[in-house]
């Protein structure tokens, strides 16, 4: 008999996983490509009111994807991605309306347009105050998108791990993961010119209503494997080959066993949760303070407005698509030298750690052209996202299919601290840099401030990839809950 045809639905669910990790990015870099040229000049904010809205942003992001894991698995992968998504576009259109908040708060006058509420604020003379306000109305609606979008990755690693077979999901997460360097790609060249031509309320509200209609795909279109009838029986054979170990027995009626859920005190009992927290925490806060940062990188130092740099950040996250051979890599390994899946990642993982070191390079060769540390900062953004889709992939080599976004967002936790120490630490060093006219290392002012910064990114991950290494130095599955 003629075998069945192997069916493709679940590099749908790839694609989908993809565009919304993408919009993920986009919502989280308006304010980064807004606040020094539209943002400043309304509400008088320094370097430091910009850090701790970021440091806010991260630390609430690490606390909720503590929870959003465990809230993904007791919702499963469709309710808790909705929900996810669903917040966050909420919080990510609130931001437009901090103005008029703003105008409502100092003056009392709440019902009035956007262009109103700024020659409102015009007229309040005591700036710390409109400082202060503006401060807190933005961390609000940062602290609501960083609710909904801190359970994006769980969801997303559960998906993969649900549709992918293992050799496979390096490969799959390198390709949703890739929406954060598109969504950081389509930012510069959309969110300044909307903001330009429309106000930069505009791209708050277009950018966040992006997600209301991914919602509705993903209700139409997502389902189980073993439930979804556009997943014929080769392909579902085909994505459990290797569930030996975490296969929820399936009936011939359809009906799926129930898995016992790993508890967080049970999580923190293994190294291996320890290991995957230590990598998230050393390098997370790298890709921040690069999403984040280099616009206000380009206009501190080389003096580029929004609109100036567009085409500079662009060819920046470009760079960062190299990370396509994250996933590719450890199948390498894999396949042509005999390795398994965990020893595959890690080797490479090492040889990514070793790229983030150019930053080192950046400051010092910046007099030569802005484009060097572009280039530079592109390379090393597409080494973390290469080792990010590894390092997510690390979770379904050791845990089972029932702990994963559990896993995920426990590490997701450490890596929002991480983010939240740079992005607090940045803030305080630029204006403490600018202020005193600091000097360090033949540099001086804001400049001497980024060169530790970028010192201290350039060697973060080595840092990380020794400390998962002498934690797991083997492949060693969880194949037991207690």
């Amino acid at each position: 008999m003629k075998s069945q045809p192997l069916s493709n639905y679940r590099w749908s669910i790839c694609a989908l996983l993809f565009f919304a990790t993408t919009i993920n990015y986009l919502d989280r870099q308006v304010l980064s490509l807004t606040w020094k040229d539209f943002i400043v000049p309304e509400f008088h904010w320094r370097n430091n009111d910009y850090g701790n809205i970021t440091a806010v942003f991260s630390i609430v992001y690490a606390g909720s994807m503590l929870f959003a894991g465990r809230l993904v698995d007791w919702m499963d992968t469709k309710r808790g991605f909705l929900w996810s998504i669903g917040v966050w576009s909420v919080g990510a259109c609130i931001h437009a309306y901090c103005g008029i908040a703003t105008s409502g708060i100092l003056t009392g006058r709440w019902f009035v347009g956007f262009e109103e509420a700024k020659e409102i604020i015009g007229t309040v003379g005591d700036v710390s105050r409109v400082v202060s306000v503006s401060v807190t109305l933005f961390i609000f609606a940062r602290i609501v998108l960083a609710i909904g979008e801190s359970g994006n990755f769980p969801a997303a690693i559960k998906a993969t791990a649900e549709f992918f077979p293992k050799k496979d999901r390096g490969f799959a997460t390198s390709i949703f993961n890739a929406g954060a360097t598109v969504g950081a790609l389509a930012a510069p060249l959309t969110i300044p010119f909307i903001a330009a031509a429309y106000g930069w309320e505009a791209s708050f509200i277009i950018i966040g209503a992006l997600g209301f209609v991914w919602m509705g795909f993903w209700i139409f279109m997502y389902n189980k494997p073993h439930a979804h009838p556009k997943v014929n029986a080769a392909e579902l054979a085909y994505i459990q080959q290797d569930d030996e170990n975490d296969r929820s027995q399936i009936p011939a009626d359809g009906s799926v066993a129930v898995r016992r859920k790993m508890s967080f005190a049970q999580a923190f009992k293994y190294r291996q949760t320890w290991a995957f927290a230590a990598g998230k925490f050393m390098t997370d806060g790298v890709w921040w303070f690069f999403l984040f940062w280099t616009p206000a990188y380009l206009s501190s130092v080389y003096s580029l407005d929004s609109t100036e740099s567009a085409w500079h950040i662009f060819v920046l996250y470009a760079l960062t698509l190299l990370s396509i051979i994250g996933g590719w890599l450890p199948t390498y390994f894999v396949d042509k030298q005999g390795m398994n899946p965990y020893a595959g990642r890690m080797k490479s993982m090492l040889i990514f750690a070793f790229f983030p070191l150019l930053t080192l390079l950046a400051q010092p060769l910046g007099h030569i052209s802005v484009w060097i540390p572009v280039i530079i900062i592109g390379i090393a953004g597409a080494a973390h996202q290469a080792w990010s889709a590894n390092i997510f992939s690390t979770i379904g080599d050791m845990f089972p299919r029932s702990s994963i976004a559990t896993i995920t967002g426990i590490g997701g936790m450490a890596g929002g601290v991480g983010a939240f120490l740079i992005n607090k630490g940045s803030g305080m060093l630029f204006d403490y840099s600018v202020d005193t006219n600091m000097k360090f290392m033949g540099f001086t002012g804001i400049e001497s401030g980024y060169f530790i910064i970028f010192s201290i990114c350039a060697v973060s991950y080595l840092i990380g990839w020794f400390i998962m290494k002498s934690l797991v130095p083997h492949y060693s599955p969880i194949t037991d809950i207690d």
